[in-house]
């Protein structure tokens, strides 16, 4: 009886934790390039009997009791977000036209994204919504610089610039710069930092989309990209978090009515 509790406890705790990510996804459903995390949840018991014996975690034995799970982690959704049409000239949409394929699953594999320079080392991001400051620099909305194909920043001494869909941006038919787009095969080995910012786990930079013949992209001024967040999805998740979280919480409170009769009821001596 006393696991119950751990079991029950353990559930409010994750779905507490899970709603705290639904409710941030659905602030952010507005953002400009915003990612929506996924959670991920595991039993915490079988998983650490299963790396200690080697055991397959798929394959539970016959008779085995799952003592609760826990929130393991969350993983950004790395799916594209609806363009929309802003008609300002700093702001860029990326859109992945072509990337390369899994040989075995068929499906297209990884995500672009631009480069931006921040105090802490070359950080990537697909929100575009990019302004410029006094001297030309293209900058994010938190002052960070955008680099070029080349890893430097892109001077445009205008704010009457064309950006093609190459990403070469051009002042009355003079080009500039080529807006840097770089490729992560694996976009779960980024990390987020905030302020629609993901960095690197290992360290290290994401090679250039340039040049890649299996990659094509297309980058539209005047347009950014949505968040991917579906706000309709998410508050069918948050109402089913709720339940689950208040399921649990019943749960409880039956095991601690149960204790306390078993403690003052059923061992009370009748005089």
């Amino acid at each position: 009886m006393i696991r119950g509790f751990y079991t029950a406890a353990e559930g409010m705790l994750t779905q507490q934790k899970r709603q705290q990510m639904l409710t941030n996804n659905l602030a952010n459903a507005n953002t400009p390039g915003y990612k929506s995390d996924q959670a991920t949840q595991r039993s915490f018991p079988e998983q650490l009997i299963a790396r200690l014996g080697g055991a397959d975690p798929s394959k539970g034995n016959i008779g085995s009791l799952s003592t609760g799970v826990y929130l393991q982690e969350t993983i950004p959704d790395f799916s594209e977000g609806t363009l929309q049409e802003t008609k300002n000239k700093t702001d860029l949409a990326l859109h992945a036209a072509g990337l390369p394929q899994n040989p075995q699953t068929g499906k297209t594999e990884g995500a672009l994204f631009f480069v931006v320079q921040t105090p802490n080392g070359v950080r990537y991001t697909q929100d575009g919504h990019f302004t410029q400051n006094a001297g030309g620099t293209l900058m994010t909305a938190e002052g960070n610089p955008v680099l070029d194909a080349n890893g430097k920043q892109i001077q445009v001494p205008s704010e009457n610039f064309d950006v093609a869909e190459d990403g070469t941006v051009s002042v009355a038919g003079q080009r500039m710069a080529q807006i840097g787009v770089n490729y992560a095969a694996n976009p779960n080995q980024l990390v987020k930092e905030g302020s629609g910012l993901f960095r690197m786990t290992a360290g290290g930079n994401l090679p250039s989309a340039q040049g890649n013949q299996a990659i094509t992209y297309q980058i539209k001024q005047g347009y950014l990209q949505g968040s991917n967040v579906s706000p309709d999805d998410t508050m069918t998740d948050l109402m089913s978090t709720f339940r689950s979280f208040e399921t649990n919480q019943k749960v409880l409170q039956v095991l601690d009515s149960t204790i306390d009769k078993s403690v003052n009821q059923v061992g009370r001596v009748n005089g």
